[in-house]
C-alpha cells in the first residue's frame, strides 16, 4: 500500500513539473504580448527613444501616402524613394525621429523570425496642452431613448402583460415612433398612451443594426396604455475636465458616459458643460468609495461649452469663448506612453470649496503599454498627505484630473480601486486624444 502510495505521489509530481514547465513558455509569450503595444504613436520632429527589451524585431512599412516617414537613429532612411522596409530590433533601446505625420505598420516578429504581432505606428503631431483640473457639470441627451429594462406588468383583466418580451432588449434605442423621430422620455410615454391600443412600429438601433418592430400597448390595472419598459433620454453627473487645446477644445473624464443600468457606452446626441462648485466631499474608504458633491445650476447663463463626443476615452466639446479666457493657464507638451516612468507624477484636480485646481503627489505603480482596457494603462498611488486629509485618495468626480509627469501630461485619472481609495488607474493622454 505505501509503495503504491510513493508511485502516485512520484507520478502526481512528475505531472505537476511537466504542467509548469510547459506552462512557463505560455507566460512568457503572454508577457511579452503584453509588452509590445498593439499601436506606437510619436510626435513628429522629436526623437522618441523605445526600450521595450523584447526579443523582437519589427519591420516597418509605410502606407500609400507619398512622404518621407521614419529616420531611426540607426542611420536608415525610409522614404517615398527608398520604399524598402526598416528593420528594428527591440531587444534594445532604439531612437526614432519621424519626420512628417503619418500612418505605418510594423509587423513583429518573434526572435526575428516568427509572425508575432502587428503594430500600427502612428505619428502625430508634436502639440502642447492645457492642464485643466476643474471641476465640470455634465448634462448629455441620449441619441434616441434608451431602452433600460422590458419587464411586465398587471393587465386591466388582471393579468401579466409583456408587450416588449421578444422585441426589445435592454440597451436598444428607440429612434423613431410610426416613422417620426421620438422627442422627450415625457413626449413617448404619452404618444403610447394615446394609442388606445393600437399597433405601433419602433424603429429600433441595437449595435450597428437598424430595425423596425411591431408592438402593441397593452392596458394595465389603471387603464393606461403602457409597453412594459423603462427608457432614458439623458444622463448628468459631475466630473474633471483634463485639458484645453487652443481651438477651444476640450477633454474631460477620461471614460465614457455609461449607463448606470446597463453599464453600456451611452450613445448621445449631444449635452453641455456647466459650471459646478464643489460643496461636500465623502471620503473614500475600504469597499466605499467616495464622490465629490457638487451643485450643478443648469440655468444657460452657467453653461460653458457644448458636448460633442462621447467615446470610451471621455467626453469631448467646444467651450465658449468666455469661458474660455478664465481657464487658460500654461500649456504642456504632451507625454506619449512610452515617456511614462514608474515613480513619482502628480495629479490635478479640486476637492476644495475655494474651487481652484491644486497638484497632489502621486506615484506611478506600473505602466501597461498594451492593457487590453484603454482607461487602465496607468496604475498609481495617492501619496499627498493633504489629498489623502480631505478625500482619503481617488474618488468619483476625481474622473479627468490630469496626470503630471516631467512637466509633460501624460494621462488622466479614471478609476479608484474600491478595496483601496489610495490606489487607482489613468488613460494615457494619447488614449485620449486619439478619440
Amino acid at each position: 500500500m505505501g509503495k503504491r502510495i510513493g508511485i502516485i505521489k512520484k507520478a502526481l509530481f512528475a505531472l505537476w513539473m511537466i504542467l509548469l514547465f510547459a506552462g512557463l513558455p505560455a507566460c512568457w509569450l503572454v508577457h511579452t504580448w503584453k509588452k509590445v503595444p498593439a499601436s506606437i504613436r510619436l510626435k513628429v520632429g522629436v526623437e522618441q527613444r523605445l526600450s521595450l527589451n523584447v526579443p523582437v524585431r519589427g519591420d516597418v512599412r509605410p502606407g500609400t501616402e507619398n512622404a518621407q516617414g521614419v529616420i531611426p537613429a540607426i542611420g536608415m532612411d525610409l522614404t517615398s524613394e527608398n520604399a524598402g522596409l526598416l528593420s528594428i530590433d527591440l531587444s534594445r533601446p532604439v531612437t526614432i525621429l519621424a519626420n512628417q505625420t503619418r500612418s505605418y505598420t510594423m509587423d513583429a516578429r518573434l526572435f526575428g523570425v516568427l509572425p508575432f504581432k502587428t503594430v500600427e505606428v502612428q505619428v502625430i503631431p508634436d502639440e502642447k496642452l492645457i492642464p485643466a483640473g476643474i471641476p465640470v457639470g455634465i448634462y448629455v441627451k441620449t441619441d434616441g431613448l434608451l431602452v433600460i429594462a422590458q419587464g411586465e406588468f398587471e393587465g386591466a383583466d388582471h393579468t401579466r402583460k409583456e408587450p416588449a418580451k421578444h422585441l426589445l432588449e435592454a440597451g436598444d434605442y428607440i429612434l423613431k415612433a410610426d416613422g417620426e423621430e421620438v422627442g422627450t422620455k415625457a413626449q413617448f410615454m404619452k404618444r403610447v398612451a394615446n394609442t388606445y391600443g393600437n399597433e405601433m412600429v419602433l424603429t429600433i438601433r441595437r449595435g450597428e443594426e437598424i430595425f423596425d418592430v411591431r408592438i402593441k400597448p397593452e392596458q394595465n390595472a389603471e387603464g393606461e396604455y403602457k409597453l412594459g419598459i423603462w427608457i432614458r433620454d439623458n444622463a448628468q453627473g459631475v466630473g474633471t475636465m483634463t485639458y484645453l487645446e487652443e481651438n477651444n477644445t476640450f477633454g474631460a473624464l477620461g471614460h465614457g458616459i455609461n449607463d448606470t443600468d446597463t453599464t453600456m457606452l451611452m450613445n448621445v446626441k449631444g449635452g453641455s458643460l456647466y459650471r459646478t462648485e464643489i460643496i461636500a466631499v465623502k471620503k473614500g474608504e475600504d469597499g466605499s468609495p467616495g464622490e465629490l458633491t457638487g451643485i450643478i445650476d443648469y440655468n444657460p447663463e452657467n453653461k460653458i461649452g457644448t458636448i460633442e463626443v462621447n467615446s470610451v476615452g471621455g467626453i469631448f466639446g467646444i467651450l465658449n469663448d468666455d469661458s474660455l479666457r478664465h481657464l487658460i493657464g500654461q500649456a504642456l507638451p504632451i507625454g506619449l506612453k512610452q515617456d511614462v516612468r514608474t515613480g513619482p507624477a502628480q495629479i490635478l484636480c479640486c476637492v476644495g470649496q475655494d474651487q481652484r485646481p491644486q497638484l497632489y503627489d502621486v506615484v506611478i505603480r506600473a505602466v501597461h503599454l498594451d492593457h487590453d482596457n484603454v482607461n487602465r494603462g496607468l496604475e498609481l498611488t495617492v501619496t499627498d498627505p493633504d489629498l489623502l486629509e480631505k478625500t482619503g485618495g481617488i474618488v468619483q468626480g476625481m474622473s479627468g484630473s490630469p496626470i503630471l509627469q516631467e512637466g509633460k501630461i501624460i494621462g488622466a485619472v479614471t478609476h479608484v480601486l474600491v478595496n483601496d481609495p489610495t490606489r487607482g488607474y489613468g488613460i494615457f493622454i494619447e488614449n485620449m486624444l486619439a478619440q
